[in-house]
């Protein structure tokens, strides 16, 4: 089983899907689901360079729905912030425990997921006097 996830920095919010397989069509399927969420607005997903995020197909829906894949360096997977999220699940969710299905399994994740969505917050004050913000601006979202 695989997890696609995807993490709202506005909100703190993780949405996922758990799928038998990761290819380019579970990966876009997911993007399809992103892109009914936030209708109208540009979406930009920060990948690593797995191939299925790099497939002909995706990168066209995306070009063509205004999503901009932005794929970080190899090797780069902890510029990521959905990383630090996916640690903390495996730790609260997975670590320690013996599971004995694909269900009961799938089961405390989304467990996890929901209590973590309701706590979550913006992700918008990392590093606040870091330089890299004298020269970065983020796009405020509207209320």
């Amino acid at each position: 089983m695989h997890m696609l996830a995807a993490l709202d920095l506005a909100t703190g919010k993780m949405y996922y899907r758990i799928r038998p397989r990761k290819r380019w069509r579970e990966f876009l399927a997911l993007l399809k689901a992103l892109r009914a969420r936030w209708p109208g607005e540009k979406l930009y997903v920060v990948l690593d360079n797995f191939s299925p995020h790099k497939h002909a197909n995706v990168r066209a829906w995306a070009a063509a729905s205004d999503v901009e894949l932005v794929f970080l360096p190899t090797y780069g997977s902890w510029l990521n912030w959905i990383e630090s999220e996916f640690a903390a699940l495996r730790y609260f969710a997975l670590n320690g425990t013996d599971h004995r299905s694909h269900h009961e399994q799938n089961t405390a994740i989304a467990a996890y997921v929901r209590w973590h969505n309701a706590q979550a917050g913006p992700k918008t004050n990392f590093a606040p006097d870091s330089p890299i913000r004298t020269w970065t601006e983020y796009p405020a979202k509207a209320a």
